[in-house]
């Protein structure tokens, strides 16, 4: 996600925070996914953010709305999840498939806002993939032990058919391409990193606020909890060399 966000808006300063000290959310319950939110976005409020994205398909099920009634007054809020459905409530797809974490899945807000803002009779069906995560976690992509896992999930009876394949999990999009093979690139594999920064450019620029100039300061990036495997991880998802910064918010 911060990647695609500096892709898309360069004139703009990221302030990211991975809560790795409780990563992941996804076995995590609505309680403490929503007080773990709450002290984050206050830590991000403190660097002055003028708009915080909560880059977490578990967050964004579980604590957006608790988020927006304590903060919406102070500062611009983003899911990744609402900017998803607005992507493919104008397709006219008659089944779609979504994949994340446990906490998204069972939460069922993709599927509820998918059938309010789809055409009738759009077919929407979901399935928990949790391997997934700790799977690129651990590096395994782009091998035979990944290949297997993804085609295990994938083989589920109920996404057969399916036209449209959301990833609600901003870990997934790494594995896209393996994604997308194993439905013999037939099947839109919907990766919400890009339209999400399409979105808050749009939101950005709605409100006056897109920064255009190249002399902003650096991006930081902070964690709860600093291990070397992360940081290799991160570097990854962002496709650079970064500088991680522990910071203790719980304490």
């Amino acid at each position: 996600m911060a990647h695609a966000i500096k892709q898309l808006l360069p004139g703009e300063q990221i302030v990211y925070f991975g809560d790795t000290a409780h990563l992941p959310y996804g076995d995590k319950s609505e309680e403490s996914i929503r007080s773990y939110s709450r002290k984050i976005t206050e830590f991000l409020l403190g660097h002055n953010s003028k708009v915080v994205v909560i880059a977490c398909n578990s967050a964004s099920a579980s604590a957006y709305e608790s988020l927006k009634l304590e903060f919406g007054s102070r500062v611009m809020l983003l899911d990744v999840i609402d900017p998803v459905v607005s992507y493919l409530k104008d397709k006219t797809y008659k089944k779609i498939g979504v994949i994340g974490t446990k906490r998204t899945i069972t939460s069922g807000t993709y599927e509820t806002k998918l059938r309010e803002a789809c055409p009738s009779g759009t077919e929407i069906v979901s399935l928990a993939t949790p391997l997934l995560v700790p799977m690129i976690e651990e590096g395994f992509i782009f091998d035979d032990i990944s290949n297997a896992i993804i085609r295990t999930y994938l083989s589920d009876k109920s996404l057969t058919g399916i036209e449209a394949l959301i990833l609600g999990c901003t870990h997934y999009p790494i594995i896209k391409n393996q994604i997308s093979k194993i439905f013999n690139f037939g099947v839109d594999v919907v990766d919400s990193a890009r339209i999400v920064a399409t979105k808050l450019r749009e939101d950005l620029e709605s409100a006056n606020l897109l920064n255009t100039t190249n002399g902003h300061e650096s991006d930081r990036f902070y964690i709860s909890d600093y291990t070397p495997y992360f940081e290799k991880i991160a570097r990854m998802f962002f496709e650079g060399e970064i500088y991680l910064k522990r910071a203790d918010i719980w304490t």
